[in-house]
């Protein structure tokens, strides 16, 4: 099992999609500043997540999603999810 997710920071006002097999374990790294990028906008918001068979599957709907390179389809995509 693996996810793809997004978070928001209220500090920057961005999205970060990621992907990986253990979400908690991620989302404390984005908590302490373990990625350069993810630092700078501490806290971040867990605000959308997909389960995936495997990490290959959620890799390829990561860079489908960044591919996008729409704020509208992520906002479009959490507020789907309810």
């Amino acid at each position: 099992m693996a996810f793809v997710y997004v978070i928001y920071s209220e500090r920057l006002d961005k999205y970060y999609v990621g992907a990986c097999i253990d979400l908690e374990r991620r989302l404390y790294e984005h908590h302490i500043g373990h990625s350069k990028f993810t630092a700078t906008g501490i806290p971040w918001k867990l605000v959308y997540q997909e389960t995936l068979e495997d990490l290959k599957s959620a890799k390829v709907r990561e860079l489908k999603i960044k591919k996008m390179k729409s704020r509208k389809y992520i906002e479009g995509l959490i507020s789907s999810a309810g």
